[in-house]
């Protein structure tokens, strides 16, 4: 079955967090909004279908998770990422940052030095420090247009007493799809100085072609054993409203603290809609998504050719995974806030400024290509016309 993903959809107005915020948070109604990792893309077909049967219902009570959710949800592991998981190791979260947030809290002490690796989704910063913890950073490394770990200073973290680790995988916004061995190595140091591993793994089904996602927690029995992996179709699908996610922890002491804090939130109860829609896009949309990927990957490139061509001043990084460019502008030699003026003020249009996701971030822009081309083509014109107007200045 084909799909269209060309097709425009009116979202304002429909209490969207992307786009009804252009006023509150850009100054203008008007931006055009391609910064949060939502799509504008319609949900696939059994997806909907789902939902409105679910609606149609008319009673909103609460709602039990059944064996053929645990399946849906088994299955697609087994499947997509070869990654046989015992539906005792599952617990149901209203979503991965409260996931991240539950495992900090559960797996490490006020004060404790917990790793990330930078730029980086910017909750893991709010996970770490408003819960009381100390950041440790290790910066990525940029070599030649493309992320590395800095194994040097992971092992000099953990040394110092370092605790628990933060891993994006892949990486956001960066886009890096860590290798195995990459990966293995990582791991590897983490054995040897005992420190516990919280791997967000939610862009996990967001690989595109010529690369694949290795879960950290099913490469070896000791890396599974220190792991949390936080998970949910929401990304992958376009359902992040739906409030449904779960988190795969085989080490039945994690699982214990981490459901008792679960429990003693009072936030462990399935969103009405989560299983039916989490049943759909497992069991019935595999199709839907390898469409998605085909047409994320060709506005990758559509993008790339175009920033060549009209910016030759700012480099993307190539991205292996998720939907998201992230650009070089240092060469533009302006401030973050000088970047946000650009954008929201000249452009009218929200990319994600990079300092948000760390310091050395700073001179970065985030690109969500989850969209039709043509929005993202009226996106790419404005900002290079106003980047061209302040040049002849």
């Amino acid at each position: 079955m084909s799909h269209d993903f060309n097709e425009r959809t009116l979202r304002r107005g429909t209490l969207s967090y992307k786009w009804d915020q252009g006023e509150k948070l850009f100054g203008d109604p008007e931006v055009l909004p391609l910064w949060v990792a939502d799509m504008d893309f319609k949900c696939a077909p059994a997806i909907v279908r789902a939902v409105n049967e679910r609606a149609a219902q008319a009673i909103y009570g609460y709602t039990i998770r059944t064996e053929e959710y645990v399946q849906a949800i088994t299955g697609w592991f087994r499947r997509r990422h070869h990654w046989d998981i015992d539906a005792a190791w599952l617990t149901d979260s209203p979503g991965v940052v409260p996931s991240l947030s539950i495992a900090v809290q559960s797996l490490t002490e006020p004060g404790d030095a917990v790793i990330l690796q930078s730029p980086v989704y910017n909750p893991f910063y709010d996970v770490i420090q408003k819960n009381g913890r100390k950041l440790a950073e290790s910066p990525l490394l940029l070599k030649e247009n493309r992320y590395e770990m800095d194994y040097d200073r992971l092992e000099e973290l953990m040394k110092d007493g370092a605790k628990l680790l933060l891993l994006c995988s892949p990486q956001n916004p960066g886009g890096r799809v860590w290798t195995k061995e990459e990966l293995v190595r990582l791991g590897d140091l983490c054995v040897k100085y005992d420190v516990k591993v919280v791997a967000d793994e939610i862009h996990c089904d967001l690989v595109l072609p010529e690369h694949r996602h290795f879960p950290f927690a099913s490469l070896s029995e000791a890396f599974a054993e220190r792991t949390v992996t936080c998970l949910a179709p929401s990304k992958t699908f376009n359902i992040p409203g739906l409030q449904t996610s779960f988190t795969v922890i085989s080490n039945r002491e994690l699982k214990r603290k981490f459901d008792r804090m679960i429990e003693a939130l009072g936030i462990g109860s399935v969103n009405f809609f989560g299983p039916s829609a989490t049943m759909a896009a497992y069991n019935e949309s595999e199709d839907w998504l390898d469409g998605l990927l085909g047409y994320v990957k060709a506005n990758q490139e559509f993008a790339v050719r175009y920033l060549d061509e009209h910016l030759p001043e700012l480099t993307p990084v190539p991205s292996e995974g998720t939907y998201l460019l992230w650009v070089d502008c240092r060469k533009l030699n302006h401030s973050s806030a000088e970047l946000k003026r650009l954008m929201y003020k000249e452009a009218k249009i929200a990319f994600n400024e990079g300092s948000l996701y760390g310091k050395n971030g700073e001179g970065f822009l985030r690109i969500n290509l989850a969209c039709p081309r043509d929005l993202l083509k009226e996106a790419l014109d404005r900002f290079s016309s106003a980047v061209k107007h302040r040049e002849k200045q």
